[in-house]
């Protein structure tokens, strides 16, 4: 009996201090990880809406849906709209895409940046890839100038060019950011 009880004191011990630490090092990292998330989505922000005055950016919640959207505005006085930006989220082949989506007025597509992936690395990740001698991803670039309407890649029909040997991850950012441009599209009497 004196066995169990050492042995459970000796567990309890250990597992107490493992418990210090793991919240002493959730206390230390927290803050940092939130302001990382912020860069991100203000980075993305800047991306999608490059039209807008990068402090001219609000954050709109529409209550019934709880979406989340950004409106950016031309300039500082906040008169004139510039486009709306949304994150469009979905499972692509390893992990959950999430890409900033900025539209103008008419709901065309003047921007985008996949914020978040974890996709196979030399295959899925060529969703952000950028070509020698370019500025900017091929694969998302496809998306400027576009509508929700016929929205979708190749293999689908579409005319969105899927990478070879990504489809799943093209699929999924081409769904998402038409779900999300639609449901944009309905909720947008809510920011009047």
């Amino acid at each position: 009996m004196k066995e169990i009880v050492k042995l459970g004191s000796i567990l309890f011990l250990v597992t107490a201090i493992a418990g210090a630490a793991l919240a002493m090092v959730n206390t230390i990292t927290k803050p940092l990880i939130e302001e990382q998330k912020r860069l991100v989505t203000e980075r993305a922000l800047i991306a999608a809406l490059p039209t807008a005055d990068k402090a001219a950016i609000d954050s709109v919640i529409i209550d019934n849906k709880f979406r989340h959207y950004y409106i950016g505005y031309i300039d500082s006085s906040r008169k004139i709209v510039a486009g709306y930006a949304f994150v469009a989220k979905g499972a692509g082949y390893s992990s959950i895409i999430e890409t900033m989506v900025g539209v103008d007025t008419t709901g065309s597509i003047m921007g985008l940046k996949i914020m978040q992936q974890v996709e196979t690395p030399g295959l899925g990740t060529k969703i952000e890839e950028v070509r020698y001698g370019e500025e900017s991803s091929w694969f998302q670039d496809q998306f400027l100038n576009r509508i929700a309407n016929g929205l979708a890649v190749d293999k689908d029909g579409g005319e969105i060019t899927s990478v070879t040997g990504a489809t799943i991850s093209c699929r999924t950012v081409t769904n998402s950011i038409k779900k999300g441009l639609e449901e944009l599209e309905e909720n947008l009497e809510g920011f009047k």
